[in-house]
């Protein structure tokens, strides 16, 4: 059993040595891609499962011992995060079958993006920091050569900008890996949580709070560190950039929640006040930089910058109800976002173009479309009665409860502006009469195109208005992961207090 642990990484890792060897047949590797997300989709499933029925699983790998081997982990967390990376990942394959043209994918297209899905699946499971790295590592490689796959040149200038920017995140994390392990002879995450509360050094403590908050923060994009979000996303095939919003700065998002929970747990008062300003800061850049935008993609993307900053503002809280509500808002945002591109490049093949000015009239030639971005726009509003309300309600009386009136006020305001972006969007592209003459309707493609273009926006928009109408399931474990994560000692127990059967091989 516990080799399910290990399963979600190695499927991505073994689909790409197949879709590799396979690139020259672009049916055969899209097939095998789709197939490869399937069945990391149902040992996602297999995963939360076990979670919820035992609690946290842990796996030795080799049979060392924690905190000396490779200790895989999977808790609420972890186990939510790789069912919906499952299904970002079966949706966006499913898309990427007509999106990605054949000589993407002659260039590996498909195995780079299982292997980024590896990258994100491992980073869940992992339970130590330097394999966290290692991980990290692969998801850059792999995000890196998608972003410039087909070498136009504004892809190559959006991932010189992206590359830079995230290489100076891998210093920073392995500046921190390295101190930390210093301070306390461990990596383990586990391990950590005991030795960090040991070391009567508040002020080194501190000092590595605030370095891995940098590291992090890079992935995550928060404010003032989102500068490659928005120069990149716009460049790629939006198959990419759909992967890339959904799962990418969540990984970050993930991390931070991971790290100020159980390995920095202590100081909340100086981390947390750190990690408040920048959340707030990061709603409102985000959400006004999308104001100024006229271009779908681009809009999309200051989006993405701005909901990062609900996601960590859960953390900064730091209650449970908070907590809870970066969970929820996690899982909702992900469905939402990743929807919106996939509906932006539907727009941009019956249209040719994603800017505003150029586009009209998709709501009278595809209704069925325009009623899937209505439902993904407006619960990333917050809408009701669509998830990104619920999402939004939770943080909103978390801060309430706290008298934090300014974080209310800014929370309101960042939904009222992400209302207006989406308004404008609608407005635009789905109402206003088409200003170039020759906007295609859906049925003018063929009909494995539209199923390959429909049938993952179609999913992913009835998953959004489930969670909206039937918000008590994510919301009873969202606070049920919010109590995990901050009363720790079922994680604690997983890893260092392993049942014999809880290995992987031998050394």
């Amino acid at each position: 059993m516990s080799w399910l642990l290990a399963l979600p990484f190695l499927i991505p890792i073994g689909t790409a040595l197949a879709t590799f060897s396979a690139r020259a047949r672009h049916h055969l590797c899209g097939a095998l891609s789709v197939l490869g997300c399937t069945m990391m989709l149902i040992v996602a499933i297999a995963i939360i499962a076990l979670v919820e029925k035992n609690g946290p699983l842990a796996a030795q790998m080799g049979d060392w011992e924690a905190p000396f081997g490779i200790t895989l982990v999977a808790d609420r967390l972890s186990a939510i995060m790789l069912l919906i990376s499952a299904i970002v990942g079966l949706c966006v394959s499913l898309f990427a079958l007509s999106d990605i043209d054949k000589y993407r994918v002659s260039l590996g297209f498909h195995c780079f993006f299982q292997l980024l899905l590896a990258g994100v699946c491992g980073s869940f499971v992992t339970g130590d920091l330097f394999n966290l790295y290692v991980w990290f590592e692969v998801m850059l490689i792999a995000s890196f050569a998608l972003l410039v796959l087909g070498g136009e040149r504004i892809q190559l200038d959006g991932g010189i900008k992206y590359v830079a920017l995230n290489l100076i995140s891998t210093l920073l994390m392995l500046t921190s890996i390295g101190l930390i392990y210093g301070l306390t002879g461990t990596l383990n995450m586990a391990q950590l949580h005991i030795a960090l509360a040991a070391v009567d050094n508040p002020v080194a403590v501190s000092a590595l709070a605030v370095l891995f908050i940098a590291a992090f923060g890079i992935k995550a994009a928060i404010f003032p560190l989102f500068f490659w979000l928005p120069a990149s996303y716009h460049t790629p095939p939006v198959a990419v950039t759909a992967v890339f919003a959904g799962l990418l700065t969540k990984v970050g998002v993930y991390t931070l929640i991971r790290t100020f929970t159980l390995i920095f747990p202590n100081d909340p008062g100086f981390t947390h006040n750190i990690l408040l300003g920048t959340a707030l800061l990061t709603m409102l850049t985000g959400v006004l930089g999308a104001a100024a935008q006229y271009e779908f993609r681009k809009i999309l993307a200051f989006h993405i910058i701005s909901q990062i900053g609900f996601l960590i503002l859960g953390l900064a809280l730091n209650s449970p109800l908070a907590l809870a509500g970066s969970v929820f808002y996690i899982i909702h945002n992900i469905v939402a976002k990743t929807n919106l591109f996939l509906i932006s490049g539907t727009v941009q093949r019956l249209s040719g173009s994603f800017e505003l000015s150029e586009i009209g009239g998709i709501y009278k030639a595809s209704p069925l479309l325009s009623t899937f971005f209505f439902i993904a726009a407006f619960s990333l509003s917050g809408f009701p009665p669509l998830s990104g309300f619920w999402a939004k309600l939770l943080l909103l009386k978390a801060s309430l409860d706290q008298t934090a009136y300014l974080v209310a006020a800014v929370i309101l305001i960042t939904g009222a502006l992400t209302l207006y972006s989406m308004s404008k969007i609608w407005a635009e592209v789905f109402w206003k009469p088409d200003p170039m003459g020759y906007c295609s309707n859906l049925y003018a493609l063929s009909l494995p195109e539209r199923l390959q273009r429909l049938l993952p926006v179609a999913f992913l928009a009835m998953v959004t208005l489930s969670l909206g109408l039937l918000p008590e399931p994510l919301i009873n474990y969202a606070l049920a992961t919010a109590s995990e994560l901050l009363k720790p000692g079922d994680y604690l127990d997983a890893v260092l207090k392993p049942e014999p059967t809880q290995s992987i091989g031998n050394p």
